[in-house]
């Protein structure tokens, strides 16, 4: 594949934050839980980045422009927490062991699926 051998480029996004200041962050993924789309996002620096600290926010768009909207209701954050951690579980079981490993051509014999 083409692709195996291109670097993937990184999108970012710059926050404003309450105190007007700016913070550059790297979109992780966007993803749905509890029938909305959500956006993490890692800040590329600061304390934040050093601790890997991840910023969780509502995503839309609206004309094509992304929208990114506080969470402001605790229930609604651990549906949205708890999902993204169960994203980042899948992610890290299939960089562990990849799909050709779970279902490849060099089985041992007699084991069966």
């Amino acid at each position: 594949m083409a692709m195996e051998n291109e670097e993937r480029e990184e999108m970012t996004v710059t926050l404003t934050l309450d105190d007007n200041t700016e913070l550059e962050c790297v979109v992780l993924t966007i993803f749905e839980a509890g029938g909305r789309d959500y956006i993490a996002l890692l800040p590329t620096e600061g304390e934040d980045a050093d601790t890997g600290e991840v910023y969780l926010y509502r995503y839309s768009e609206t004309d094509g422009q992304p929208e990114l909207d506080n969470i402001e209701d605790d229930d609604e954050y651990e549906i949205v927490a708890d999902a993204f951690d169960e994203l980042l579980d899948d992610e890290e079981f299939d960089e562990l062991i990849g799909e050709d490993d779970l279902f490849g051509e060099d089985e041992p014999d007699g084991l069966e699926w």
